[in-house]
């Protein structure tokens, strides 16, 4: 069976189907990151693995839910931009 796709249609390959790779690498950057530096400051565990999901959770929900289908790396790269260079979009009509 041979599959037609349109040469205008953007395939991105992801990772188990939900989140794009570069989303993925980040989050996994960030849960070590954030493993370490709780290794480091906290030794109850409760208060660890509490503060673990606390920081881990929202950032796996942004990664799986997106924002319209862009990945998160992308979102922190166009609001640290905005951030930088603040500019004005919506203009007033007199």
């Amino acid at each position: 069976m041979k599959f037609i796709f349109p040469q205008n249609y953007n395939f991105k390959s992801k990772l188990f189907g939900v989140i794009d790779y570069s989303t993925a690498i980040f989050n996994v950057i960030w849960y070590v990151c954030i493993y370490l530096i709780l290794n480091l400051f906290i030794h109850d565990w409760n208060i660890k693995i509490f503060l673990l999901i606390s920081l881990c959770f929202p950032v796996t929900l942004l990664s799986i839910i997106g924002f319209n289908g862009e990945p998160l790396i992308y979102v922190f790269k166009y609001f640290i931009n905005y951030l930088v260079r603040p500019k004005l979009y919506l203009y007033k009509k007199y």
